[in-house]
């Protein structure tokens, strides 16, 4: 194969493979039909879901053109998002450490307007942020209506590591959840609508991407002592999300738990979710607050 499909099968291709059913957008209740998507109240077992699967794709050249196409649809998306000005897009990336949060960023928004795109990434609260309940730092840092906000790691980082070290009760653990929940409704409730993706890598992927960084003199910046100690964590970490996603998936924010092994396949994966639901959101450009037929230069 060359890799090459025409406009027509690229469509095609990308209905197919998205297989959502975006309905009752105004209410900001997505009815989503993805196989990685969790239903509401659905059990999760990470141990079980494939981290190695690519779809309908064979390779990394049968895929390309699909993101290529993706990222056309999503910057013309973005331009009548930005303008209409009446929904805010959150989108949330988690995983286990080298899951990809990064590159999912740089490949699948790099061809939209920065103005109209906000990234946040969330590191160990600083003293300030400590001293104020756990979703300050959060809820300063979503997107206003008419912005598509990303959050690389998110709120949930104030229930993972911590539950991990046993540093908070599973009391605690609970009434977090139960805040999230309400903090997620309160926001839909305000035209925000929320995607939230894990990044599902086996634990060899995760040993291959870490000798990778530690044999490429480029890519040893990268390193950090923290992710091999946490690394030691892995079977607690894994409990943590399942119960964590198990808890918070929601038809109004909804996880999506996404192979994430093969780099490529991620990209489309959660590419055409997005392409699908924000063409879901059926919105358009606002009329202009002039006659431009009555403008003469």
């Amino acid at each position: 194969m060359d890799g090459s499909l025409s406009d027509a099968a690229l469509d095609s291709r990308v209905l197919l493979f998205a297989r959502l059913d975006p309905t009752d957008f105004q209410a900001l209740r997505m009815k989503l039909k993805s196989p990685y998507l969790i239903k509401q109240n659905a059990a999760v077992k990470l141990s079980r879901m494939p981290t190695d699967e690519t779809g309908d794709f064979e390779a990394e050249e049968t895929a390309a053109p699909v993101l290529v196409k993706h990222r056309e649809q999503l910057a013309e998306l973005q331009e009548i998002f930005y303008a209409n000005q009446q929904k805010a897009l959150l989108i949330v990336l988690q995983g286990m450490d080298t899951a990809g949060k990064d590159g999912t960023i740089r490949h699948i928004f790099s061809g939209i307007s920065p103005q109209g795109c906000d990234v946040t990434a969330f590191k160990v609260p600083t003293p300030i942020e400590a001293r104020h309940d756990f979703l300050w730092r959060v809820h300063a840092a979503v997107s206003p209506r008419g912005m598509i906000g990303i959050f690389n790691r998110s709120h949930y980082e104030d229930v993972l590591p911590p539950r991990v070290h046993k540093l908070i009760s599973a009391k605690t653990v609970r009434h977090r959840l139960d805040d999230i929940n309400e903090f997620e409704q309160m926001l839909t409730d305000n035209d925000v609508v929320i995607l939230k993706f894990f990044l599902h890598i086996s634990h060899e992927e995760q040993t291959r991407r870490l000798q990778s960084r530690i044999d490429t003199p480029n890519k040893q910046w990268k390193l950090d002592e923290a992710d091999f100690r946490e690394r030691e964590f892995w079977p607690q970490y894994e409990r943590a999300y399942e119960d964590l996603i198990a808890a918070t998936s929601k038809k109004h924010a909804p996880w999506f738990v996404i192979p994430s092994d093969h780099k490529w396949y991620r990209n489309v994966a959660i590419s055409a979710i997005l392409v699908e639901v924000m063409q879901g959101l059926k919105l358009k450009y606002p009329k202009p607050t002039i006659d431009p037929s009555k403008i003469k230069l």
